[in-house]
């Protein structure tokens, strides 16, 4: 019986992907094999010395220590996808927010409760809430992944023109992209040319304030900014000059933080983005998918610290090997099998940076000679059989 602690309330869709004649799931289980999480941080805690993956319910893992994971052969899944549609759908409702002054007037309008001629009122005074369309304006979209590329093709239905850019756009997202979506040159072309800008690229050293005073001023006066990806992409300090100068008419994020919590021109919206029943359950039954797909047969799919390696499922006996991305690897574990007179029938092998991953399967189950003598190659860190 597998072990899988749940560290947060997982949607039931989700885990009973997971069959309680293999697995037993609950937030108290101890001595876990795995763990599925959507926003419980993880970096204080005490990894089970039988834990060999986590299933973050979500595209982000800021809460996991990825790097410690890897050092200690444990893969970090996520569910890059899963969540796009609910974000797409906030990020138009964040366009429209950005642009009119709907909540300045909702919140007008509840002063004027219990008063009379209130209709009169709101035709007097509605002037001061008077914004702008969408239509014909430039969106430059910073990110064209999962999410950005939604947010870019409902754009271009809203009328919008659409700037996009990202370095490293995948063949099957730039296909899915609406033919009238322009590549822009680099970041600073989406700054210079747009009247509105979202973001839709991970936290990273490189992305971390992107926005800040030198991308602001490069930027049209009275622009408007969409973050619904994460808080450290945008200093808050510099945002809240550019809204008291005017270089920004808007900013729209749904990470709040001390800085940006009912700051003047901000609408803070509460992590909503993913915030949807629809959304929950498709990510809590595609962590599930990928860690059951692990566990039983040692495949990786959505791995944000090991490379995508996989063959289907079969009746085989298959071993798994984890080591370090350096040459000769794949020659020594042949090598250790072919010593041991066991013919491979399949192989599949990939890597990322500075880690490798390779599925062999066989003509016969793997004993404990063939374990031994693949765990004593220099580089290797992890050896699993499934018989």
């Amino acid at each position: 019986m597998l072990k899988v602690k749940l560290m947060n309330k997982i949607a039931k869709v989700g885990t009973d992907v997971l069959s309680p004649l293999r697995y037993e799931l609950g937030s108290n289980v101890t001595d876990e094999d795995a763990v599925m999480v959507r926003s419980a941080s993880m970096h204080e805690q005490e990894f089970s010395k039988n834990l060999r993956a986590i299933a973050r319910c979500g595209a982000g893992v800021n809460n996991i220590p990825v790097d410690k994971c890897t050092q200690e052969g444990i893969v970090v899944f996520n569910t890059p996808g899963a969540n796009a549609n609910a974000v797409k759908e906030l990020a138009i409702a964040a366009l429209i927010l950005a642009s009119r002054d709907i909540i300045g007037g909702i919140k007008w309008v509840e002063t004027l409760a219990g008063s009379e001629g209130v209709a009169k009122a709101v035709e007097a005074g509605k002037a001061a809430f008077v914004g702008h369309e969408l239509a014909g304006k430039t969106l430059g979209v910073v990110g064209l992944g999962a999410i950005g590329g939604m947010v870019a093709n409902a754009a271009i239905s809203l009328g919008m023109n659409v700037l996009g850019y990202d370095p490293y756009i995948t063949a099957k997202a730039a296909w899915s992209l609406a033919p009238s979506v322009r590549q822009a040159s680099d970041y600073a072309d989406i700054f210079k040319n747009s009247d509105y800008i979202t973001l839709h690229v991970p936290a990273t050293p490189q992305t971390k304030k992107m926005i800040c005073e030198k991308t602001l001023a490069q930027m049209k006066d009275g622009v408007r900014i969409l973050n619904l990806a994460r808080a450290d992409l945008v200093d808050a300090g510099d945002i809240k000059k550019g809204l008291e100068k005017g270089k920004v008419a808007a900013y729209i994020t749904d990470f709040p933080t001390d800085e940006t919590a009912g700051g003047k021109g901000i609408i803070a919206i509460p992590h909503l983005g993913a915030s949807t029943i629809e959304s929950e359950d498709h990510c809590a039954i595609m962590a599930a998918q990928q860690l059951d797909e692990f566990l039983s047969c040692g495949n990786i799919r959505n791995s944000v610290n090991f490379p995508t390696v996989g063959i289907p499922r079969s009746e085989k006996p298959r071993v798994c090997i984890m080591n370090k991305n350096i040459p000769n690897m794949l020659s020594q574990i042949t090598s250790a099998f072919s010593a041991q007179n066991i013919n491979i029938e399949n192989l599949a092998n990939g890597s990322k940076g500075e880690i490798a991953y390779t599925i062999v399967e066989t003509n016969e189950p793997a004993d404990g000679e063939i374990l031994s003598t693949l765990s004593r190659i220099e580089g290797v860190f992890g050896v699993r059989a499934f018989s």
